[in-house]
This record gives structure tokens, sequence and C-alpha cells, in this order.
């Protein structure tokens, strides 16, 4: 398999989650299924549209040969995504993107996700099971995504909601100050990521985080996506979500 791969991909199922604009797909095509690792990225074509719609990979089934697509309505083209349902096909580029890089089994882990973060994480949580402790963020109760499903994996789900209207009543992070976890993921709006990597940093903890960026054309070409790093010495220098990323060692980023 080429490292950039196009291909119709059948949707086996395309539902709307209990969440406002926010919708579940799986699609079916093997060899993207075993190529993929959780973090990843598929770029699906929209018709009538220039840019490809980056959404990020939810689950990887590789004995079914699926990959599941949680996403959210943001504009007029996931607005269109949306619209498609079982049996038709989408154009998808996959599987893009640096993911998560998976750690011993038996090691504690925490994951960290706001709002649309949340999906990415879900896989990786997986690979860990009862050893996974789950800290997520949302706006409200009704905002609430994929609570059960990290749950199924045998994880420790802990929620926070800005209203308190479920769950822990205030910020995400709130809900891992307790623990001292062998290593940290997170995906989730800037000021989040921002907090988990102090704490991280604070507890010496290593820390891998998802950046949500706009990726207009997935490979690192029309340099859309472009974020500040910085290198092993400490220098700075631009580097791109779509290709260096999207996940990155916590020590990289500049905020």
């Amino acid at each position: 398999m080429k490292k950039y791969d196009v291909k119709n991909c059948k949707i086996v199922r395309a539902d709307e989650l209990v969440a406002d604009n926010i919708y579940d797909f799986e699609i079916f095509y093997p060899e993207f299924a075993q190529a993929a690792k959780p973090g990843q990225f598929a770029h699906i074509y929209i018709p009538g549209r220039t840019l490809r719609r980056p959404i990020s990979i939810c689950d990887i089934n590789k004995e079914k040969g699926t990959l599941r697509l949680v996403f959210q309505i943001r504009g007029a083209g996931t607005a269109q995504l949306a619209e498609f349902t079982e049996n038709q096909f989408l154009d998808v580029l996959a599987p893009l993107g640096n993911g998560f890089k998976l750690e011993d089994a038996n090691k504690k882990a925490v994951f960290v996700g706001g709002g649309i973060g949340v999906p990415p994480l879900l896989s990786a949580a997986k690979f860990y099971g009862k050893n996974a402790t789950v800290a997520l963020g949302f706006r409200n109760k009704d905002a609430v995504i994929l609570e059960d499903d990290f749950k199924a994996c045998g994880a420790d789900v802990r929620i926070a909601t800005d209203d308190g209207s479920y769950g822990h009543h205030g910020l995400v992070i709130d809900l891992i100050k307790d623990e001292k976890p062998d290593i940290i993921y997170a995906c989730g709006p800037t000021p989040m990521l921002k907090a988990v990597a102090a704490f991280a940093e604070e507890n010496g903890i290593e820390c891998q985080i998802s950046l949500e960026e706009r990726m207009a054309c997935g490979i690192g070409a029309c340099l859309g996506c472009a974020v500040k790093l910085r290198d092993d010495e400490g220098n700075e220098y631009n580097g791109h979500v779509c290709k260096d990323g999207p996940v990155f060692d916590h020590r990289k980023v500049v905020y």
C-alpha cells in the first residue's frame, strides 16, 4: 500500500449521536483498517467542495475491515457529509498523520478529551482497557458523547461539564489531579491541552497531545496547518499538524 492512498469506501453504518450535530459513521475498506493507528485521521472528499475534510479516526476494527469516524457539523462541507447514508460511498484518503505511540498495555494511562477532541482517544483507550482512566469535558450533559464506549472497554470514565449539568462541575483537568500515570494522552481545545501539558511537566509524566487544526491538503503540501514547535535543543520552528502530527510530544508544542 502506498503512503497515501485514495479509495471509495462503503458506509456500512451512519448514525446521528445524541449530541447535537455529531455524526457517527463506519466505513469499510480492509486495507485502511489494517494500516490505521490510533490518533491518525482520514481526509474525505465532499462533492462540489475544493478541499477535503479531515476527520479523526475514532476506532479501528481490523477484523471487520472498518474505520469509525465521529465528526461534528462545523460548516457547509461537514453538513453535506452528514447527509450521506448507509451503503453510499465516500472518497477517502487515509490513513494520514502520525498517531499515538502506545506503550505497554499494563502501564497506567490517562486520557483527557474535550468536546469533539474525544473521539480520537477511543481506540487508544481500548488498548489499555482497565488500566485506562478517561477524563472527558463537555459544555453540558446534552453534549456528552462516547461515555458508554469508553466504559465498555473497561476504562474508569470521569465526566466534567462547564455548567455542572452532569458529572463534575468545572474543568476536566480537575479530574486527573489525583492521578500519577505512566503516560497521558490528550486531545481537545488549546486551553485544555496547555493545562494537561503543564500537569504532565510538573509531575514528570510522559504526555502525547493531538492538535486540532484545519488541514486542507492532509499531506503537508499546502502549509495551511502550520504550528509552532520546539526541537530537542529548544529552538522554535514551524511544523505542520497534518504531516508532523497531529500527535506530538507535549514538550515540542509552543503555545
